[in-house]
């Protein structure tokens, strides 16, 4: 019996003794284990961190090159000595800020019901138009009275988007409307009084080198990439991180581009000038200068008129005819996302060919992209289907952006410095309500009309627009012409021989001395038709066949009444 538990008792304590062992050597093998685990942690968290600094530094080296690529760019041809380099930069920076404030403040319009959503937009329309009917004709002869601080101008409008910035990312989280409907309409105006600005001071930093369309062309391309990818990032970060924090950053971006605008050249501010013209004579009134901007800058500004009627239109009666599913051929939100792209390649597209156009008139540019505009949408009225849709938004976008970079360069060519503020911002009033108008008659023809019956009555507007352009512009070709004709007057047949000529009379073609005045009593002046008389004793350069005139009379750059 005794034996039986000694033997018992060793069994058990053998066993007792390789459980031990091997718990022991399971216990060295999890402190193995957790040595090379934990030397694998390391080295994996080591090369993740010297891949982060890899990614980094590329990140970092990319965008010194991408700047230092785009430094290039904007100082190209000189621009970097007169100032527009600069201007360009701040623009690009100006538009990445209101690409910011529009991603914050973006809602879900279109996901209400159509028919809620159509009076949501008409309302919408109807309020982006008040700031412009009723401030932008105020706020460019306001530029005007301070020529002499347009750094300092351009700058107030930079520092009070931010300011304003700053109070909607406070009002976003309590849902307070009453601060951020009267704050984004003062952005909206500000923002329309920087570009007035921007405009009005093209002139005052052009290089020899860059015509007046290939500035604006590019001043435009380098906004509608810096708002192209602001755009997404706004967007991403309102969704991530909340809209009053993209707010925020605008904010900050805004006040260091204030910063940048008092830095710009002094040679953009201009003198303020006597109200006085150079004979002693009183100005014209501000108001009827303003208004009356000649018929070259009307004629622009008709086209332009016109085609910025049509883009309101195209927007709206094509995207509420993709909601209501009246343009088969792809689900409703991939039709809209290729519509949306269209317009966004035509009006890079147009803001790329204005930079090649130098040696074009930009009178032509404007009536050439209204013609296009008119022909693409009579052939989208006869063949419609989605992809007509898209030809027709692409060339609309094409020819808002080409012929509205023309019109600035008419007005900055044809108006005076004095008024030209002025004249801007009446050009933008008149775009904007145009915009609107025509976005309202979209939203009511697409209640009842079909693609077809809606494009053929705006292919109709654009067609007689067209005609009746082409009509005043052949009368006042004639009326110039006739003009002309009658300030040279019949010529006086001579008396006697000439002496060149051996007693015959020289024929009329025939060229006359080099110092020889002309004999007629004015010379027109400007495209426009008018006839200035020239004063005593002045003389005129005479041109024969190419040579160079022996005399020239000064004349100013530009003209205050077109």
């Amino acid at each position: 019996m005794a034996a039986g538990w000694e033997r018992a008792r060793k069994t058990v304590g053998e066993a007792s003794r390789r459980v031990g062992g091997a718990a022991a050597a399971a216990g060295r093998a999890a402190v193995r284990a957790g040595r090379g685990t934990s030397r694998v942690t390391a080295r994996a968290g080591k090369g993740a961190g010297r891949a982060t600094a890899r990614a980094g530094r590329g990140a970092v080296s990319g965008t010194q090159r991408a700047g230092r690529a785009a430094r290039r760019l904007t100082h190209a041809q000189g621009a970097g000595r007169t100032g527009l380099g600069q201007l360009i930069e701040l623009t690009a920076a100006h538009s990445a800020g209101d690409a910011l404030v529009t991603a914050a403040l973006a809602g879900t319009l279109f996901k209400l019901p159509v028919n809620e959503a159509r009076g949501q937009v008409a309302l919408y329309l109807l309020i982006t138009m008040i700031p412009f009917v009723v401030v932008a004709p105020f706020v460019g002869p306001v530029l005007d009275r301070f020529r002499s601080g347009r750094r300092f101008v351009m700058a107030g409008t930079l520092f009070g988007r931010g300011l304003l910035c700053f109070a909607m990312a406070a009002a976003i989280v309590p849902g307070d409307v009453f601060t951020i409907f009267p704050a984004a309409l003062a952005v909206l105006v500000l923002s329309k009084a920087y570009n007035v600005s921007r405009a009005a001071i093209m002139p005052s930093v052009l290089p020899a080198d860059i015509a007046l369309v290939t500035a604006n062309a590019r001043v435009a391309l380098f906004a509608l990439v810096t708002a192209g990818v602001a755009v997404p990032i706004g967007a991403g970060a309102s969704a991530w991180l909340g809209a009053e924090w993209v707010l925020r950053g605008a904010t900050v971006l805004f006040l260091l581009q204030g910063v940048l605008a008092v830095r710009l050249p002094r040679h953009i501010d201009s003198p303020d000038l006597e109200e006085l013209d150079d004979e002693g004579e009183e100005r014209p009134p501000r108001w009827r200068t303003m208004l009356n901007v000649g018929p070259v800058v009307a004629e622009a500004m008709y086209a332009n008129v016109t085609i910025r009627l049509y883009s309101g239109f195209l927007l709206f009666y094509l995207l509420f005819l993709v909601q209501d599913k009246n343009l088969p051929g792809l689900p409703p939100m991939v039709a809209i996302g290729v519509l949306a792209v269209a317009a966004g390649v035509g009006g890079l597209a147009g803001t790329a060919v204005a930079s090649w156009v130098r040696n074009h008139s930009p009178q032509v540019i404007v009536l050439g992209t209204l013609a296009m505009t008119t022909a693409i949408t009579i052939l989208a009225a006869v063949v419609f289907q989605l992809w007509s849709a898209v030809a027709v938004a692409l060339v609309a976008a094409f020819a808002q952006g080409l012929g509205k970079l023309a019109l600035d360069a008419i007005v900055q060519r044809e108006i005076g410095e004095e008024v030209r503020s002025s004249t801007f911002g009446v050009v933008e009033a008149f775009l904007q309500i145009a915009w609107v108008l025509g976005g309202l008659v979209g939203l009511w023809l697409s209640l009842f009309a079909d693609g077809t019956a809606g494009l053929a009555v705006m292919a109709a507007v654009l067609a007689g627009s067209l005609g009746w352009l082409l009509v005043r512009r052949r009368r006042r070709v004639q009326e110039v012409d006739a003009r002309v004709e009658a300030a040279r007057g019949p010529r006086p047949a001579p008396s006697g021989p000439h002496p060149s000529t051996n007693g015959e009379r020289p024929s009329r073609d025939a060229t006359p001395s080099r110092d020889a005045t002309p004999e007629e009593p004015g010379e027109p002046e400007g495209p426009g038709g008018w006839v200035r008389p020239r004063p005593a004793g002045t003389t005129t350069a005479v041109v024969h066949h190419g040579d160079p005139p022996t005399e020239k009379r000064t004349r100013p750059l530009t003209n205050p009444h077109g």
